[in-house]
């Protein structure tokens, strides 16, 4: 039987329908003397139509998607990125820092008004450093020494050379605020070791293993050198380091030895200084390797600093007067700054004019 609810509730729909009142309705031949029985629902078997004779070119029909009604449709929220091109260097100390003379010279040379600040930012002091830098619309920085692994604590995503080196150079702060770190240094070394020098099968050591160090470690298992031979001021605090390169480059050697006690460096290709040991400001009339060690290099070895500032270290002095080949921080410095701002703007800046800008002022 038909429930009474719902047949008042049909009724009122009916009379609507019809535009005539409920009562008018009832008053009619559809009001039932007797409650209604449930009706009894019966297939009702779809009508049989002749199948039309396909044309012999038949016109290709088009076909257009329904649209979705817009609440159904998952739209992510535009954040309009209404900052200013503002970028700066964070570490400690920053008295020799040329970063702002190059980063100048590559925006202009894009045609990009942006600025470039220097801000000594000591460890203790890098959390309050990283909220200012986001609460005042910075677009991104870049990180040195001593800051290359610290800073790693509050990025959200890193790149490939990165997560692998453990050490930060280059940060995008984006619209919404997340942060994603990247390391140029990696390019930058590659890019300035010289054409005619083979690093394929050869044995590189290299000064230190702070997060310069990992940049270039990276970089040379990347370009296929044989072994590769940490000289540090403290074995055990480099076992995590190697493991981890050992892990990742498993065709390449590592060992770590004490720096103060190098004697013998005749198996060494390529020596990288990765220390501030000879660094304006800081030590720069001092060596990591002294010239008794340093004059067992073989022949034919390259001696690289990535030191920039000065141009030439007391260590690449040494090297030259010993007929060694020598590539200073310059041209490193030069790249992982190009590389940074092609991250930050998504362009790429004159390399030229960068470095005759640094050139002038070292």
């Amino acid at each position: 039987m038909l429930n009474k609810d719902l047949y008042e509730r049909y009724l009122q729909k009916k009379a609507k329908k019809l535009g005539i009142s409920v009562e008018e309705l009832k008053g009619g031949s559809m009001q039932p003397s007797e409650p209604l029985e449930e009706p009894q629902h019966q297939s009702v078997q779809p009508p049989q139509y002749e199948q039309p004779v396909a044309p012999v070119n038949p016109v290709p029909q088009t076909y257009q998607t329904p649209i979705e009604p817009a609440l159904t449709q998952n739209y992510e929220p535009q954040i309009v990125d209404r900052r200013e091109n503002k970028f700066c260097v964070i570490g400690y100390p920053l008295g020799h820092s040329l970063s702002s003379v190059i980063h100048n010279a590559g925006f202009k040379s894009m045609g990009i008004n942006a600025s470039y600040e220097t801000l000594e930012t000591p460890p203790e002091t890098l959390v309050e450093r990283i909220k200012y830098l986001k609460n005042n619309n910075y677009k991104g920085f870049n990180v040195t020494i001593p800051l290359k692994l610290p800073v790693a604590l509050f990025i959200d995503e890193v790149d490939k050379y990165a997560d692998i080196a453990s050490a930060i150079n280059t940060v995008i702060i984006n619209p919404d605020r997340t942060m994603k770190g990247y390391n140029t240094d990696v390019i930058g070394f590659k890019n300035a070791i010289p054409n005619d020098f083979s690093l394929s099968g050869k044995v590189a050591g290299i000064l230190g293993t702070g997060g310069a160090a990992h940049a270039a470690s990276v970089a040379l298992a990347d370009s296929n050198v044989k072994e590769i031979r940490f000289y540090t001021r403290s074995i055990p605090n480099s076992l995590e380091l190697l493991t981890y390169m050992r892990k990742v480059f498993p065709k390449v050697k590592f060992d770590a030895y004490q720096i103060e006690y190098i004697r013998d460096l005749s198996m060494v290709d390529i020596l990288v200084n990765t220390t501030p040991i000879g660094m304006l400001g800081r030590s720069a009339d001092m060596t990591p390797v002294e010239k008794p060690q340093l004059m067992t290099l073989p022949q034919g070895a390259l001696v690289y600093d990535v030191i920039y500032n000065p141009k030439n270290t007391v260590l690449l002095k040494l090297a030259q007067k010993l007929g060694y080949k020598t590539v200073n921080g310059v041209d490193m410095f030069i790249g992982q700054a190009a590389a940074a701002e092609e991250i930050w703007t998504g362009r790429k800046p004159n390399t030229d004019l960068m470095k005759i800008a640094l050139l002038e002022v070292l």
